[in-house]
């Protein structure tokens, strides 16, 4: 036997390997695990190269736990090692690594995205172990070794008697990390973080009906028939499926397959996803991947990290910032890349050549996908519209290449129901809604409901009103306003419909300017409020008397600096403004004008009230006081 100190500059680095990494102290096992894998998939290798004599067999990674003398047991029937590999791999160099990755990250207090990525290897047992063992034989022909250190720089190194090949580690589980001798809590890691592992993993036995057995059926003196029950045998519970969807050819999937694969994603997931993408890349870097478009509402109050990523099949996180562009960290699914350095801070991540290229292949796949379904389905495209919009809208913000690329299917809905790309709607609406300036102006709504009399207005003219409610189709209007100073996007209640796109015809008012001077003092005392500006406008006698507007730009303002980004600082905190715009040709309007005070001031405030209720701004003690006062008119 031969005892030794591991060459460490600190005193003693284990307790500070467990300090360091407490928060993620779970992440030992996934790095055993991966280290049998490894050690498994290299003999494989080898042996098909003939550089190894012997047989893989049915060759898996098994994890036991006794609770009773507090181990956990990680055996694997990989390359094993020889007494000369372990002093070399697990003395020196698997020591240095876990040294190195401290020394350079054990001050950075606010970089956390490198903790429990890989990196430490074997030594993580350390931070739930007070001793481990490591009991190995080599594919070669040599004596076994056993290695044992119980967290100190000392360690012990002897031949042992083990016969069969492949590599045995035990753990001795120190008092504060007891949680993982509950068997329940090493299946939810391995659940986590190795359910998809290239080896199989296996976590005891289970009892399943035997293949190989037919109960017999027997009746009675009375003919009731009575069938033996089934016999059941004892085999591995392997925990993980080795050959998940996306390692495979997305010739060799059907749509049920994804669809099944995704439900072992998300088994706590009632909906189905609308579509999917498969990502498969060997060159410049490799990528492997399935992503699945889940059903969005209109709220950006959507959960992210729901993209878990993998490397060579072992979890590594869900945090996909840097890795996958910021708007399609919306979508589900899994990516995989041994290319991704996955055990370097966060801020290197991002500036990572490699990552970026594969962030710029993912955006490119999602939008060449998108195009595809709206070339060939253009109709199931149209319905899917509402579900997929968001993500649409915010790539389309956020990244110039996919804008350019979207601008070619992404959807612009009407009231009526119909659905235009921005070029079929600029082609249908250019001579009805191109005013006298030569400006062409674009209608929406952003509630249906609450502004349907200025729908109906527009309408009435001709006019398309789009539906355009997403919390940032703001900032998507601006950046398309942007790219042709002629269009210009009105929402239908930003002024009355005359004015929103003006002709050449003008109406003539029916009060002169002394009557309007005088008129207007009397609308504002008894409105009274000052976020209202009355704004008296010549228009249709048979127009309301009072329509009250809201002002594009100040809304628009407002709107996107709610939703974060844009608008002008400060908007937010503005209150609401609106124009109170009074119809000169009304009859009801002069007969405001010539009557005394008491009676304009129950006119206007029934005018008024009349005009906020078609702009759903009147509620509570207000919106029952109109209704007795009308119901009082009426009788």
């Amino acid at each position: 036997m031969s005892k030794g100190n591991i060459n460490v500059s600190v005193e003693n680095i284990f307790p500070l390997i467990k300090k360091f990494l407490y928060s993620d102290h779970e992440i030992f096992l996934r790095e055993l695990i991966s280290n049998g894998t490894d050690a498994t998939t290299k003999l494989k290798h080898l042996i098909s190269i003939g550089e190894a004599k012997t047989e893989l067999g049915d060759a898996k990674i098994e994890v036991s736990v006794d609770k009773k003398a507090k181990t956990i047991t990680i055996k694997d029937q990989g390359l094993g090692m020889t007494m000369e590999e372990v002093e070399k791999y697990i003395n020196q160099i698997a020591f240095s690594g876990a040294e190195e990755f401290l020394e350079k990250y054990k001050d950075d207090k606010n970089d956390t995205g490198v903790i429990g990525h890989f990196g430490l290897g074997f030594y993580s047992a350390f931070m739930v172990a007070e001793k481990v063992d490591i009991f190995t034989k080599s594919f070669k022909d040599e004596p076994a070794a056993h290695w044992s250190c119980d967290g100190s720089p000392e360690y012990t190194l002897e031949e042992h008697n083990k016969s069969d090949r492949g590599t045995e580690i035990v753990l001795h589980i120190a008092d504060d990390s007891k949680e993982f001798l509950e068997e329940s809590k090493i299946k939810g890691l391995l659940n986590k973080y190795n359910r998809f592992n290239q080896v199989p993993i296996k976590l005891g036995t289970k009892k399943v009906n035997d293949p190989d057995f037919t109960p017999k059926t027997t009746k009675d003196k009375d003919g009731k028939e009575t069938k033996e029950p089934h016999k059941q045998i004892e085999v591995d519970n392997i925990i993980n499926n080795t050959n998940p969807a996306w390692t495979k050819a997305p010739a060799d999937l059907t749509d049920e397959d994804y669809t099944n694969f995704y439900r072992e994603l998300y088994p706590m997931q009632f909906e189905e996803s609308l579509f999917h993408i498969h990502l498969n890349v060997d060159y410049p870097f490799n990528l492997t991947g399935i992503l699945f478009f889940p059903k969005l509402s209109s709220s950006m109050d959507m959960q992210k990290d729901k993209i878990q990523v993998y490397q060579n099949q072992v979890y590594v996180t869900d945090n996909v910032e840097g890795i996958v562009p910021d708007f399609l960290q919306m979508l589900k699914g899994v990516i995989d890349s041994p290319d991704i350095p996955l055990n370097v801070s966060r801020s290197y991540l991002q500036a990572d050549g490699a990552v970026k290229k594969i962030s710029g292949y993912i955006t490119k796949k999602v939008a060449d996908k998108l195009s595809s379904l709206f070339k060939n389905n253009r109709e199931d495209f149209e319905k899917k519209w509402n579900d997929i919009k968001v993500i649409i809208e915010y790539g389309m913000l956020s990244e110039d290449k996919f804008f350019d690329k979207a601008k070619k299917f992404a959807l612009y809905p009407t009231v009526a129901d119909s659905y235009f790309t921005f070029d079929e709607l600029i082609e249908k609406t250019k001579d009805n809604q191109t005013d006298k300036d030569g400006n062409h102006v674009i209608l929406y709504t952003s509630n249906k409901e609450a502004q349907h009399s200025y729908i109906q207005d527009a309408t009435a003219k001709g006019y398309e009103v789009l539906v355009l409610d997403s919390p940032i189709i703001s900032h998507l209007m601006q950046k398309l306003e942007g790219g042709d100073e002629k269009v210009r996007f009105t929402r239908v209640d930003a002024d009355f419909i005359d004015n929103l796109i003006k002709k050449e015809d003008t109406v003539i008012s029916k009060l002169s300017d002394d009557e309007k001077e005088k008129l207007k003092p009397i609308l504002e005392t008894n409105i009274g409020d000052s976020n209202y500006t009355v704004q008296l406008e010549a228009m249709d006698s048979a127009a309301s008397p009072f329509i009250i507007t809201v002002p594009e730009f100040m809304r628009r303002m407002k709107e996107m600096q709610a939703s974060g980004g844009g608008g002008m600082m400060g908007m937010g905190n503005f209150p609401d403004m609106y124009n109170l715009v009074v119809n000169t040709n009304s009859t009801l309007v002069s007969e405001i004008l010539n009557a005394d005070a008491d009676k304009q001031k129950g006119l206007i405030s029934q005018a008024f009230d009349l005009a906020k209720l078609s702009q759903n701004l009147l509620h509570g003690e207000a919106l029952t006081s109109f209704i007795k006062r009308s119901y009082e008119l009426i009788k």
